[in-house]
């Protein structure tokens, strides 16, 4: 079997977790784009059980320290033995393996010039990016240093077969793993005419191609390995469309008459294969582009990962800041300071017990790994009022006026409150995110300058996109609170097709699983008459049903805020 599959399956989630598993360090990483559930969950998994025996597989956590990153003195060890001890960090344990590294797109910056700093050579990474939005999204620092990345089409293209056959023996051959000449240049070439000017992604996408021949039983790296190659690490990279062939010697002007005698000009040298070679692989990449950066493309837009936009989240807030909580029980470290006074009176009543188990001691007062104290602090939660806005219908564009109203009344407030406001529109055929979770209020009025209104009426799909953002919401840590306008006719259902029935179940059940997931909901029936319909879904969603086919901006307002204080 060829191993250059079709364009949209060179990218599924099997051939790159092969690939990854054979040389998790030198690939650098997977950038996975993905919400969470259980198709990411799978493919991560899927990974694990790929790698070699005894390669490590860590996890970052949310927040963790310098100490625990990246090493340092182990106190309580250091104090029970009277001397200096050191701990290794989560970077050295994760030496020749895999780092995980969920939510990446809110890593703080300094925590991705560590993982940056410290991966080329040591180890691969997962990046799970949860981003909502082209402004959210993996630091481009770490992104530049991985070779493949997918998105969530990919995880649900093709199931992952369950077993892989020779990675053991493919890993051999990689040592010894040779390239044919033009492979290299080829690659340099694509890269040039995607305009793609990092060394890295060329140099991942060499280590691709062996690791693609390895894969496939063969000695060296061909052409054929550098297609995948192209497709797989240059293809997504692309900041300009390749420059177009040159035209057909067929609609080319007809050349002069050659000149008699012997200074006729000789023909020009035909093409070397080297530079078909190149051409195909070029062709290759050019077929990969996915389509929603062949779109960008094709505007001149380019990429916006690599500079524009937010790259990461702001940096965790640290054990100084919030209300304090008192001290607890735990290791010292950034997010939580030691609490001196009361590690002391905690250490105090065993003091002569531990005197007589250990006279020699060097220390005046001697203090274990138990008796640490840190403090606690509570970070403020930030509310998140997620608006779904019914934009279709002949009455769309008031209920569409009213909906900017409110959110500009929030966003006002939430200078104070640090709070923030989203935005999603659904008519049609589904649901569109017009305004991701922000509480700037100029970014906010060019985003809702512009909402549609008209069409079909996809409910479903509305309180689903809903219920999704609200999820990431609480994710990552915030209080999420859905608010719905909606006149309750629903007639489009979660497949896209037309009918008030299906529709209306769609609709149920979607509301079901906000209920299931206990998210605060506020239900505004905006029909011109309180619709039966709508206040069904408020009861079967556990929302607050608010019948207000008249209500100004001011009201809106005035209603979620009671319901935000609830």
């Amino acid at each position: 079997m060829s191993p250059m599959p079709p364009p949209r399956p060179a990218r599924s989630a099997a051939v790159v977790a092969a690939l990854f598993s054979l040389d998790p360090a030198g690939l650098g990483g997977i950038w996975v784009r993905a919400p969470f559930g259980p198709a990411r969950d799978g493919f991560v998994e899927h990974v694990r059980a790929l790698l070699p025996a005894g390669a490590a597989i860590r996890r970052v956590p949310a927040g963790i320290d310098d100490g625990r990153l990246l090493g340092g003195i182990d106190l309580a060890a250091s104090l029970a033995a009277g001397r200096r001890v050191m701990a290794a960090g989560l970077l050295a344990e994760a030496a020749g393996g895999v780092l995980v590294l969920p939510m990446a797109e809110r890593l703080d910056r300094a925590l991705c010039a560590r993982l940056a700093q410290a991966q080329e050579g040591r180890f691969g990474a997962i990046a799970l990016d949860e981003g909502i939005g082209p402004e959210e999204h993996l630091s481009p620092a770490l992104a530049d240093r991985m070779a493949f990345a997918l998105d969530a089409a990919d995880l649900l293209a093709r199931r992952p077969p369950a077993r892989v056959r020779g990675l053991g023996a493919a890993r051999r051959r990689l040592v010894r793993m040779r390239m044919d000449d033009g492979v290299a240049e080829a690659l340099c070439h694509v890269a040039a005419q995607l305009g793609i000017f990092s060394l890295r992604p060329v140099i991942l996408a060499m280590r691709t191609a062996r690791a693609a021949a390895a894969l496939a039983g063969r000695r060296s790296a061909g052409e054929e390995d550098a297609m995948l190659a192209a497709q797989l690490v240059l293809a997504h990279r692309a900041t300009r469309l390749p420059a177009p062939a040159e035209q057909d010697m067929d609609q080319a002007p007809e050349p002069p008459p050659p000149a008699c005698g012997d200074d006729a000009a000789p023909p020009a040298p035909p093409e070397t294969e080297g530079e078909q070679a190149a051409d195909r692989v070029l062709d290759a990449a050019r077929s990969a582009l996915p389509p929603e950066l062949l779109a960008a493309l094709l505007l001149g837009q380019g990429r916006r990962g690599a500079a524009g936009g937010r790259a990461a989240a702001p940096a965790a807030a640290t054990a100084a800041h919030g209300r304090p909580l008192g001290a607890r029980p735990g290791r010292p470290g950034r997010e939580h300071g030691l609490a001196l006074v009361d590690t002391l009176r905690a250490a105090a009543p065993m003091q002569a017990l531990r005197r007589r188990e250990r006279p020699d001691h060097p220390g005046r007062v001697i203090v274990l790994g138990s008796d640490f104290r840190v403090r606690r602090h509570q970070a403020p939660v930030r509310s998140v009022a997620i608006f779904a806005v019914d934009a279709s219908g002949s009455s769309a564009l008031n209920r569409l006026a009213e909906a900017k109203g409110a959110v500009q009344l929030l966003l006002a407030d939430c200078y104070v409150r640090r709070d923030q406001v989203a935005l999603l529109a659904f008519r049609n055929r589904g649901a569109e995110l017009l305004l991701p979770p922000t509480a700037a209020l100029a970014r906010a009025r060019r985003s809702l300058a512009a909402l549609p209104g008209g069409g079909a009426t996809p409910l479903a799909s509305g309180i689903d996109a809903a219920r999704d953002m609200a999820l990431g919401a609480r994710r990552r840590g915030n209080r999420p609170l859905l608010v719905l306008l909606t006149d309750g006719g629903a007639n489009i259902g979660r497949d896209r097709q037309p009918g008030r029935a299906a529709a209306a179940a769609d609709a149920r059940a979607a509301a079901s699983a906000c209920a299931a997931d206990g998210i605060p909901a506020l239900l505004i029936d905006t029909a011109p008459r309180p619709n039966a319909f709508a206040a069904e879904l408020a009861g079967v969603m556990r929302a607050r049903y608010l019948p207000l086919p008249f209500a100004d901006a001011r009201a809106l307002s005035r209603a979620i805020r009671a319901e935000q204080a609830a």
